[in-house]
């Protein structure tokens, strides 16, 4: 049971039942053995407490030397100069206060979190629980896997606490809808004080009472943050305190004056522990007189209660400077969760990247170019499994090919097996409103081309299939692959045949394995974007996105929606044809995605610098020294698609 007495910060203790309501800044103790068994020599001298001396029980010592050195405090002379002793009925007891170590042991019964606050999937987790976990296995600089990303909780959480991160997710839904990206892009961060910077030295040294180290500093954050401690302090700590003596030794020489003041103003001889709190508040008469006397003798204008308050202030200053000397030079357990932030600075996400899976499959061989792992071959009683392009056309015809406004889905009233070279099936659908008798209701007939299973899809594939197309006077081509290379995006044509070029779910590649229920998106046509490119007078271009070009199979003609399907467009200023580098970024997201963002950095943040950041047009740039650049568009669904335009 904790004990009713409760220590205030002036060094008196009161009696009573009730805690911090009724008396702010209270502490809570408990009486806490500090005798040992046995008899030891250096600790049986007797400790005077309150002018009254004491010795520990029989047959025990007293857990620290009580003996005065040479030089100094004994251990128990230092326990009883910071106050924390107390008379028990027989000896003297340590007091063992409440926030000496407030803390325990977490167990695997982690109640009270719950569920996530803001949940955009059913099943996210509160960020505390990754939080725990994270900062329990890990360390600032360290690597964390996701294998599920969903919302990206993981990768926000490792952000915020300076790991590295990879995130993975099988569900363009997830990645490519940007959720994660968005979030972790949308949020601020608080900026703690690194380990390894001038000013985490700094810290370091407030808060351990040292020097500030000169080691050089690199910013390293695999040395970690500065972090918040708890001291775990006992009598033992507080006995071998030597900074203790120094303390008391510079208090006594201002403290002890002012005694002898007092006790002079006010005709008494009181020791230190007899000062009370307050003078005789019952006979003000008392202190009136003796103030006459002290201005007299001393010839001060000081009053018996301003020399009184002064002793009483600086009593304070020293039980304060020794609380402090002992939170500082106790053991201590670390914080992790409890980093020092450094409120003059915001801290944003740094740079990451959002990537896919190579299309192509790479076989490893060895030093004679044979191949290290051969064909797995199949178990007992493994069913055949299904022709790709079988499987595919059977997902096509319960799906079919959704577009980025769902009236605009191309639904097929037949799919038949084709016996072309390229075209490998005929699929018919209905133009227009199918209850209408006239030509918009009339019957189109569709060639079907699937990419490879593990590959890319060229600009040549596509001309030879649609020439096959055209030649089998189909009405348009329809092409299905899991990626399209560069230059095929500026294919969309072949005289009178429209192609358009369909998209695949990764979802497919394990098709045998899941269940056939015609949702889920699985073929998507994001159709070509509406570009401009527009020359400004001293050589430089911007280039500006109208929309994107959509076939509407209720007409079968392309036009061009706004750009409000738009999530986001990056533009690569100086294509090389191997690899798009964004060098420019825009976020047409509706309602502005990154609102969230630009609140919180409130002043920091050049409104004219933001506005750019939310537009169809894009900024000056120079021309490309290859004579090339690359758009790359991201609708909402997460299908992009890119398109190379020259620039003379």
């Amino acid at each position: 049971m904790l004990r009713s007495l409760i220590p205030l910060h002036s060094g008196t203790e009161h009696l009573s039942p009730a805690i911090e309501q009724e008396f702010p800044g209270a502490r809570l103790f408990r009486p806490w053995p500090i005798t040992n068994g046995g008899e030891r020599a250096q600790q049986m001298d007797a400790v005077e407490l309150d002018g009254q001396p004491a010795l520990p029980p029989k047959g025990r010592c007293w857990s620290h030397t009580s003996r005065p050195p040479a030089h100094g405090l004994s251990g128990m002379s230092r326990n009883l100069v910071a106050g924390r002793l107390i008379r028990s009925r027989t000896s003297l007891d340590f007091k063992r206060y409440l926030e000496d170590f407030p803390f325990k042991s977490i167990s695997n019964w982690w109640d009270g979190l719950g569920g996530a606050p803001d949940q955009v999937y059913v099943v996210q987790t509160n960020e505390r629980i990754v939080e725990r976990c994270l900062l329990m296995a890990s360390d600032p600089g360290d690597l964390v896997l996701d294998p599920t990303c969903g919302s990206g909780t993981t990768a926000a959480v490792a952000e915020q606490w300076g790991r590295r991160w990879i995130t993975i997710d099988t569900s363009r839904v997830a990645l490519a809808l940007a959720l994660a990206r968005a979030r972790i892009m949308g949020a601020r961060y608080p900026y703690y004080l690194l380990a390894d910077s001038r000013e985490g030295q700094v810290k370091e040294a407030e808060v351990t009472r040292t020097a500030p180290s000169s080691q050089p500093i690199r910013g390293n954050i695999r040395h970690g943050f500065v972090n918040r401690r708890s001291a775990y302090i006992t009598s033992g700590a507080i006995a071998n305190n030597a900074e203790i003596d120094v303390i008391w030794d510079k208090w006594q020489a201002k403290l002890e004056p002012l005694r002898d003041k007092l006790n002079a103003a006010l005709g008494t001889s009181w020791q230190e522990w007899e000062i009370p709190r307050k003078l005789h508040p019952d006979r003000p008469e008392l202190v009136e007189g003796r103030a006459s006397t002290v201005r007299q003798a001393h010839d001060s204008a000081r009053t018996a209660d301003e020399i009184h308050a002064d002793w009483w202030q600086a009593r304070v200053a020293r039980q304060q400077e020794i609380d402090a000397s002992i939170a500082a030079k106790a053991e201590h357990e670390y914080l992790y969760d409890k980093p020092y932030p450094d409120n003059k600075k915001a801290r944003v996400a740094g740079p990451f990247t959002v990537e896919s899976l190579s299309p192509h499959r790479v076989l490893g061989v060895d030093e004679n170019d044979e191949l290290i792992d051969g064909v797995a071959e199949p178990g007992d009683g493994y069913g055949e499994k299904k022709d790709f392009a079988t499987m595919i056309l059977e997902n096509l015809k319960t799906a079919g090919v959704q577009q980025a406004h769902k009236e605009d889905k191309i639904n097929f009233t037949s799919l038949i097996p084709w016996p072309g070279e390229l075209i490998c099936a005929e699929g018919r659908y209905v133009e227009g409103n199918a209850d209408v008798d006239d030509a918009r209701g009339a019957e189109k007939r569709a060639a079907i081309f699937i990419g490879p299973e593990f590959g890319t899809v060229s600009r040549p594939d596509l001309v030879a299939a649609a020439r096959e197309a055209g030649d089998a006077d189909f009405d348009v081509l329809i092409a299905c692959a899991f990626n399209y290379d560069a230059h095929s995006s500026e294919f969309n044509k072949l005289v009178r045949i429209p192609i358009l070029k369909a998209r695949m779910n990764a979802d497919l590649h394990m098709a045998d394995d899941l269940k056939n229920t015609g949702k889920g998106n699985l073929f998507v046509i994001f159709g070509e974007p509406d570009i401009d490119i527009l020359e400004a007078e001293d050589g430089k271009v911007r280039v500006k996105i109208n929309g994107v070009d959509v076939f509407h199979p209720n007409t079968g003609e392309v036009r061009s929606d706004g750009p409000d399907g738009i999530a986001c467009w990056f533009i690569d200023t100086d294509y090389n044809e191997e690899s798009f580098f964004v060098r420019h970024a825009y976020f047409l997201g509706a309602n502005d995605p990154y609102k969230a963002l630009k609140t919180t950095l409130k002043a920091e943040i050049n409104e004219e610098a933001w506005a750019t950041l939310n537009s169809d047009t894009s900024r000056l740039f120079e021309k490309p020294k290859s004579g090339r650049i690359a758009v790359k568009v991201i609708n909402h669904l997460g299908d992009e698609v890119m398109n190379v335009f020259r620039v003379h």
